[in-house]
């Protein structure tokens, strides 16, 4: 079977991607190693996405986008494409469980979180490490929590923290977050929020489970061993510090940009018949608002594509 489009990801891009696909009347397959979401399915709340007022959170949003996709008649896999061949009018994905054909491809594989890269972080990843508060807050009620980083998303999951810990102290390079004024602006005036200014974490200890961790003042150079509380016996600790692009597949043959896929403003790659949206390609800004906007670019011009080679009239979408 020849597919007309096949998206790799289905995080928001991927999602929408497949929406304008399946309802162009594209022969359509959402391929997804883990499960729907990407990024968004861990994030607490969605105040910034137009329209997402009631149950603004991260899994109701990717809910509603999975139907619309169902509802339209795409299909979804879970496979892990393991290569790629791009060249040419069909294109060949090679998974762990099955091969895939298709005349044009949406890269839509999104971004991971970026480690601290500190001795111990990888080895107590889920025994008191972790990169998502909405999954592991619970664990952590009425204990210490720290949060690595200074952004948005760092700040924005330190406060969700807050609703579970005692206390929440984020960990920032600077001497000043880089969030939104008006996240800080909460952020400060939440009586469980404390910061630890100009420090970065340089090791992680514990015996099965975080016990303290290393913190190195990054002006004077000193360095401070903080401990678990002897009655909680461990504390939480939430890197935040961006993500990095999921693009390994296609190094070497798709150019790119610090990691991320170079495209033009129609989402086109170097390669005929090749798209890249959301997180994964150079942008600057990287949202679920224009995550599903680049989808959606992305879905229209596999379309175009796919009539110019079959020398049809493209009509499009009305809306």
């Amino acid at each position: 079977m020849i597919y007309d489009v096949i998206i790799i990801g289905a995080g928001p891009a991927g999602l929408a991607a497949g929406l304008y696909a399946s309802r162009a009347r594209l022969n359509t397959l959402i391929l997804e190693k883990e499960k729907a979401g990407g990024q968004i399915v861990t994030t607490d709340e969605v105040a910034n996405y137009p329209g997402s007022i009631e149950n603004a959170g991260g899994p109701s949003l990717i809910k509603r986008m999975v139907d619309q996709v169902d509802e339209f008649g795409a299909e979804r896999k879970i496979d892990t494409i393991k290569e790629v061949e791009l060249e040419g009018e069909i294109k060949v994905l090679k998974g762990e469980k099955d091969e895939y054909k298709t005349k044009t491809v949406i890269i839509a594989t999104g971004a991971v979180p970026r480690a601290i890269g500190c001795p111990g972080e990888k080895e107590l990843v889920g025994r008191g490490v972790s990169y998502c508060a909405t999954c592991d807050a619970a664990f952590f009620e009425d204990m210490e929590v720290y949060v690595v980083g200074g952004g948005d998303t760092a700040v924005e999951e330190g406060m969700y923290l807050a609703k579970f810990a005692r206390k929440v102290t984020i960990i920032h390079r600077r001497d000043e977050l880089r969030a939104a004024k008006s996240i800080q602006e909460k952020a400060f005036a939440n009586e469980k929020m404390a910061f630890m200014w100009d420090s970065v974490v340089t090791e992680i200890k514990g015996d099965g489970i975080v016990e303290s961790m290393v913190v190195k003042n990054v002006k004077t150079g000193e360095e401070t061993e903080v401990f678990a509380d002897e009655d909680d016996g461990t504390f939480g600790i939430f890197p935040f510090i961006g993500f990095l692009p999921a693009t390994e597949l296609f190094d070497g043959i798709i150019p790119m940009e610090g990691g991320y896929i170079k495209t033009d403003e129609d989402m086109k790659t170097n390669i005929p018949g090749v798209f890249a949206a959301g997180d994964v390609r150079v942008k600057s800004l990287r949202q679920v608002v224009t995550a599903t906007a680049d989808g959606a670019i992305a879905a229209v011009q596999a379309g175009k594509y796919i009539d110019e080679l079959e020398g049809t009239g493209y009509a499009g979408d009305s809306k």
